[in-house]
């Protein structure tokens, strides 16, 4: 049959890699803080990430999403006070748009974040709203006397890190209180204020016409209105988009908007690229449960109601972000099943992220600070651009091997990492192809699925339980594309082992 059998540590990169963003391409997700330290100040910075541009390049990502990068009073910088501004931490503006022009050079697009939900307390415009009911800048945030809301205030009641918080918040002015979904010190804008939305869309225009970034990450796009105003949510993002697009006409913008598929969906139309976070949990959940075509079914389903909305969506999947436990920790250190998880990130549809560290193993639980401790770029002795403005808890040099240890090491992490992230980028099948279930019927721990393309036609089938599997070759796919862990590949049979992988190509 003249089978190609090719192992996953003699894969090379391919001369017919291409760049799929951002309809497919690789995004690699920064926390500047933590990233590297280029001038010793123990905080990650700007110039830091410039110098370590070619790092990106070299893991095969496409385009860099920032975490907030604006003056802020916090560590995460959620809570900005300048929206035309560079924190001071991470460097000038200057600096910025040295990063911009190197990382273009590179062909790396370069996102950030934008936080428009709510501002600081802090921010100008809010010490100037707690004035009076009277000040120009009152209707910029969502104001209520305490008679109207005392009701309100008394059941409204979320939970945020087990703390309970009203959304409603006393600035100790009076009567009157203002309104914030997620702490008091993010008093939420008011986008029923025409003057507010011009302000937001001068902001978005500074940042796409004057600096030249590529797009921008919407945080809490789902809370721009209450969740019993959906429709003015949609709304608004329809003429957020409209307006931005007058600016730049390739914008990007995706949108986090937590929630199930249903809720998601109906912000297609003004956020074109959201995040799955279904894939995250169902990834987790498939390969801890070892029930294979849970995840394959979730997001076929996924795909085929966002296409219903509209054909031109772009499916923003994650194995982890800041947000969440590391994902080698929600694995239980279970490096097999680790290494399994990006095969299949990377060989199912969409445009994938990657949250910095994953890519070496790095841990972290919550609180979010120990998600986001600093990348370990060599032996703690050696490590000059190691940031320092917390103490790590999790990713230490005695839990993770450092990323200089780790690139020379064929069978590290990184490595691993590296080679299905360039695989994916010189595969038209794994990056721009439909996804077909399998019509065979399969033991429970086997994953899948085909991958079709104009140009290519591959065979996926990760076997993710801990027991060895052997199955019939499907029919017509006869060569090995490529293969992770144990797979020996006979005449019409395929044998994997535990958390072992095969892709098959027509």
């Amino acid at each position: 049959m003249g089978l190609a059998i090719v192992s996953s540590c003699d894969q090379k990169p391919s001369n017919l890699e291409k760049n799929y963003w951002p309809k497919a391409g690789v995004t690699y997700e920064i926390f500047v803080q933590s990233f590297y330290d280029s001038d010793g100040d123990g905080i990650g910075d700007l110039n830091g990430v410039t110098e370590k541009l070619d790092y990106v390049s070299e893991l095969g990502a496409n385009a860099i999403w920032f975490m907030p990068i604006m003056p802020s009073p916090s560590y995460h910088k959620y809570d900005v006070t300048d929206y035309k501004a560079i924190h001071p931490d991470y460097g000038t503006m200057d600096d910025f748009k040295k990063l911009l022009d190197e990382a273009h050079q590179r062909d790396i697009k370069i996102i950030i974040d934008l936080i428009i939900n709510h501002s600081s307390s802090e921010h100008p415009w809010f010490k100037e709203s707690k004035k009076g009911r009277d000040n120009p800048y009152r209707d910029y945030y969502v104001w209520a006397q305490k008679d109207t809301i005392a009701d309100f205030i008394e059941k409204k009641v979320i939970t945020l890190d087990s703390d309970n918080i009203t959304q409603w918040h006393d600035p100790g002015i009076g009567e009157d209180f203002y309104y914030g979904f997620f702490i008091g010190g993010m008093p939420d804008l008011n986008f029923d204020n025409p003057k507010l939305r011009q302000e937001i869309y001068d902001i978005g225009r500074f940042w796409l016409e004057e600096i030249g970034v590529d797009g921008f990450r919407l945080d809490a796009a789902k809370h721009i209105y209450p969740d019993d105003r959906a429709e003015d949510n949609h709304e608004f993002w329809k003429d957020f988009r409209a307006e931005m697009t007058k600016i730049k006409p390739d914008v990007y913008l995706v949108g986090e908007v937590y929630d199930k598929k249903e809720v998601v969906a109906p912000f297609l139309p003004g956020l074109p690229a959201l995040f799955n976070f279904d894939f995250h949990y169902t990834l987790i959940e498939s390969l801890n449960k070892q029930d294979g075509m849970l995840l394959v079914n979730k997001e076929k389903a996924v795909l085929d109601y966002y296409n219903s909305i509209t054909p031109d969506f772009i499916d923003a999947t994650i194995s982890s972000n800041h947000d969440q436990p590391r994902l080698l920790n929600e694995l239980n250190s279970d490096s097999e099943k680790y290494k399994q998880a990006i095969a299949i990130l990377m060989s199912m549809p969409g445009a994938p992220y990657i949250y910095y560290g994953e890519e070496i193993g790095m841990l972290g639980l919550k609180p979010d600070e120990q998600i986001r401790e600093p990348f370990l770029w060599d032996v703690q002795s050696k490590d000059k651009g190691r940031a320092t403005w917390i103490k790590p808890v999790y990713s230490t040099d005695k839990t993770v091997t450092p990323l200089a240890l780790q690139q020379k090491d064929p069978t590290s992490y990184f490595n691993h990492y590296k080679q299905v992230i360039h695989l994916r980028n010189s595969s038209p099948a794994l990056a721009i192809g439909t996804l077909e279930l399998a019509k065979e019927s399969y033991p429970k721990a086997i994953m899948a699925y085909q991958r079709n393309s104009n140009q290519q036609e591959l065979f996926i089938i990760h076997n993710i339980g801990d027991s060895n599997v052997e199955i019939d070759l499907p029919s017509g796919f006869e060569k090995s594309y490529y293969q992770l862990g144990d797979v020996d590949l006979s005449k019409d049979k395929v044998s994997l082992g535990k958390n072992s992988s095969i892709f098959l190509e027509k």
